[in-house]
């Protein structure tokens, strides 16, 4: 599979382009098992440093297996709901106005941790990681293994879905790629 490519149209803001706004309802969309990614920032848009997205999340769901990234870094900011995530070997639960911050290398995952949506922002550094969510979000049904393996290898990214069948388990969570297997 050749990676995805975006239009020409994508690159670096500067202020020779006049101001930018992106409203609410702004911005390209995708929604993947277990999250919805809104697409903010892309990695051309800031020069390579860093991606947006936004992700809105159902309540008590699982938005990804137990991974972890060689490349990026990830900081999720909390605007609406509570975000529980596993760090490691610890479990932290932020609230609105709360950062959470993953480290590359380190394992983890995040959900809803409430009874109402959550929405957060992830700033993804280095930028490129959001080309992840739109190849997956571009798949129909279940993504084949043959996929994910490729998908992995190219984005640098390890998931251990044994690890991740027991956190759905330990924290009374959804997680619909594991109710479609």
């Amino acid at each position: 599979m050749t990676p995805f490519a975006l239009t020409d149209a994508l690159r670096r803001f500067d202020a020779t382009q006049g101001p930018r706004k992106l409203g609410p309802a702004d911005g390209e969309y995708t929604d993947l098992p277990g999250v919805g990614v809104r697409f903010m920032i892309w990695t051309e848009e800031s020069g390579g440093g860093f991606s947006l997205v936004e992700h809105p999340i159902r309540p008590h769901t699982l938005c990804a297996p137990l991974h972890r990234h060689s490349r990026e870094d990830e900081y999720s900011f909390v605007l609406e709901g509570r975000m529980g995530a596993l760090l490691g070997d610890d479990v932290i639960y932020a609230d609105v106005g709360d950062l959470a911050f993953k480290p590359r290398d380190q394992w983890h995952t995040f959900w809803n941790a409430g009874d109402e949506p959550c929405r957060i922002l992830e700033i993804i550094a280095p930028g490129g990681f959001e080309r992840f969510f739109k190849e997956l979000g571009s798949v129909e049904g279940p993504p084949a293994p043959e996929l994910m393996d490729d998908l992995s290898a190219r984005y640098g990214i390890e998931f251990d879905m044994e690890a991740t069948a027991r956190i759905v388990a330990e924290h009374g969570l959804r997680f619909p790629p594991l109710e479609q297997a």
